[in-house]
């Protein structure tokens, strides 16, 4: 699998000279690198190592005020050469860029001691012992330490060869799912158009496919690729790589973007973090500090919400949050780097953990949740991703980044939770997730307030499946509304009857008095026929007003009885049933029906007769044309 070396080390120590006695390669291209004799920019390189072995070469600047170039090439290693001048020794760009490799998870290398040739033996000697002294206790400890001279070539054999020997035990660990080419460095070749460069640190990309500039929305399709300089139709993970983009300017794109397919990573200006203070750090972290925030080849102010605590000490670890004034693109375990404003260096950095954060109280619950982020066991992370997610949930392709799972992996994952009752999948058609936990305390929610609606509507059979949501309070997707109630359903806690929900067993009571009023108000109405009572009539014998009887009214509504005409218009179902009988029958033999027909059929006085054959209309049984009535055809 393709390698990326990367160098450190203070200016002038003879970083980029020693690549290019290695390579043939200069990194500065830059006039004013020339000029000034110092890198500014990256630069980039490849060392054949033989049996179709190329290793690619990220050149970082040494100066204390190009550090974020240098934390931008450093990115995307996979081990480093930290380069140290004989003459000189440790210097502070060496002490940083150690850390900032440190900070950024690289954990291989080795030591290149330059500019031997300045020094003798018994100096060289105590320089040796220095550096291996200083570097026992960091991820360089034990490492080769190997005295070269790019100017006479002492000691570059002995350099190539420990370097192949570390790539070929090397074994780097790359998604293959998802694609990231994170860019910097753009510009134009005249016949071409526009170019990105980076450094891939997962997947791979074809020649015709369609790409998007994250974390904005720009596409473009993959005009040409080069790899190490040669043209080929598909470039793969752990290759500089430089991409022809077609339909873009160079305005149209940022150093900093990251180049992946569409739909494939979910941009978010809040980042959940899992961050480390070094120790050389002379002050601790606070809560809400800003900082210079370093992910890739990004630099991005931000500022941190320590959520358990007001500070962070030199030497601490902690969860926290990364809020951004605009949005960043990243994926699980992506390191990121924090540069102070004063002293302008390095001193603190770590890991994601939430990609996709959602901004939290301090000191609350869901701190712990954040902690379970940082699980090195993948069914962890994501059940706390889904639980931190609420009832929006989480699609598949969010949790591919919210995870870093490869696709396989992550259905796995999936159904192991799936297994475990701690994730449901709610909406089939999008692939969406929510928390098993979040799907049990819903679920509860919905049953305590179907109680409380049929202690407080002890009348009404049950909730309208369209008035649910709104009478619960609860906004919720409608998919998950769906999921919750066929659940429950499937359980038997619910039942439904003409799309009214209701707890099971749940059947409605009247008290004594309300049971009598509705006995006296159904016989008046079966009693009137086609020539109901007066409501007000009805209910004054009983003491009643109309709001009073409201209820019992309902409910002689909801069970069928009795049929609401118009206002305080009210009919027995049975006999409003025998008019729309009536109706029907003369449509035998008629194509149309007039007032006076109708009166005919019912008897009815014009008081029973517009209103009966209005609530018909609204009914679709009939449909006024002109004067006359006609029979609504069914679709």
């Amino acid at each position: 699998m393709p390698v990326i070396m990367g160098t450190a080390g203070h200016i002038d120590h003879g970083k980029t000279t020693l690549i290019k006695a290695l390579t043939g390669i200069d990194c500065d291209r830059l006039s004013e690198e020339k000029k000034r004799g110092i890198t500014i920019e990256l630069g980039f390189a490849f060392l054949d190592l033989g049996e179709d072995n190329r290793l690619g070469i990220v050149d970082v600047p040494g100066h204390e005020k190009f550090v974020k170039n240098m934390v931008a090439g450093a990115a995307g290693v996979d081990f480093v050469v930290l380069v140290i001048a004989a003459d000189e020794g440790i210097m502070p760009q060496t002490r940083e860029h150690l850390e900032i490799c440190q900070l950024l998870g690289v954990s291989a290398g080795l030591v290149a001691l330059t500019k031997i040739d300045m020094v003798d033996e018994e100096w060289l000697e105590m320089v040796k012992e220095e550096v291996a002294a200083y570097l026992e206790p960091t991820f360089l400890g034990g490492a080769p330490i190997l005295p070269v001279s790019a100017h006479t070539g002492q000691g570059l054999d002995e350099l190539k060869a420990e370097l192949r020997t570390l790539v070929a035990e090397f074994k780097p660990r790359r998604r293959s799912d998802l694609f990231r080419l994170p860019v910097d460095r753009v510009f134009t070749m005249k016949g071409h158009g526009t170019v990105v460069t980076g450094t891939m640190i997962s997947g791979s990309i074809s020649l015709g496919e369609d790409v998007t500039l994250y974390p904005g929305s720009t596409t473009s399709k993959v005009r040409g690729l080069q790899s190490h300089g040669e043209t080929v139709e598909t470039a793969q993970a752990g290759r500089r790589t430089a991409v022809n983009l077609a339909g873009l300017e160079v305005d149209d794109v940022h150093r900093g973007d990251v180049l992946a397919r569409p739909g494939s990573l979910f941009p978010s200006d809040v980042w959940d973090i899992e961050l480390t203070v070094l120790e050389s750090s002379r002050l601790p972290l606070k809560h809400r500090r800003e900082i210079h925030f370093h992910h890739g080849a990004r630099d991005i102010l931000a500022r941190i919400y320590l959520l358990d605590r007001d500070e962070l000490a030199p030497g601490e670890t902690a969860v926290c949050q990364a809020r951004f004034s605009e949005p960043m693109a990243g994926v699980w375990g992506d390191r990121v780097v924090l540069r102070s404003f004063s002293p302008l260096r390095a001193f603190a950095g770590g890991r994601v953990i939430g990609p996709a954060g959602h901004r939290i109280k301090r000191f609350s619950k869901d701190v712990e949740l954040l902690g379970q982020l940082a699980s090195d066991k993948p069914e962890e992370v994501a059940a706390a991703q889904l639980e931190l997610a609420g009832p929006k949930g989480v699609s598949f392709a969010e949790l591919l980044t919210m995870t870093n799972l490869e696709t396989k992996g992550l259905e796995k994952t999936l159904g192991l939770l799936g297994g475990q009752q701690r994730a449901v999948l709610f909406d089939k058609e999008a692939r969406r997730y929510a928390g098993g936990a979040l799907a049990d305390r819903l679920a509860s929610e919905l049953l305590d307030f179907l109680a409380e609606f049929h202690r407080r509507e002890s009348m009404k059979p049950g909730v309208q499946r369209g008035e649910l949501a709104s009478s619960w309070g609860r906004d919720l997707p409608p998919k998950l509304m769906h999921f919750l109630l066929e659940r429950l359903l499937k359980k038997g806690e619910i039942e439904i009857d003409q799309d009214v929900f209701r707890l099971k067993g749940h059947k409605v009571s009247l008290a004594s008095d309300q049971a009598k009023v509705r006995e006296t108000i159904l016989g008046a109405y079966a009693g009137g026929g086609v020539t109901p009572p007066n409501l007000k009539d009805v209910l004054d014998p009983l003491g009643m007003t109309a709001k009073q009887a409201a209820p019992v009214l309902r409910l002689l509504q909801d069970q069928g009885e009795l049929v609401r005409v118009k206002d305080d218009m009210y009919y027995h179902a049975q006999a409003l049933n025998g008019i729309r009988d009536g109706i029907v029958g003369f449509f035998v033999d008629h194509e149309e029906m007039s007032a006076p027909d109708f009166k005919d059929i019912t008897g009815l006085s014009r008081k029973y007769l517009i209103p009966v054959l209005e609530y018909f209309d609204k009914e679709k049984l009939t449909v006024r044309v002109g004067d006359v009535r006609r029979l609504r055809k069914r679709s």
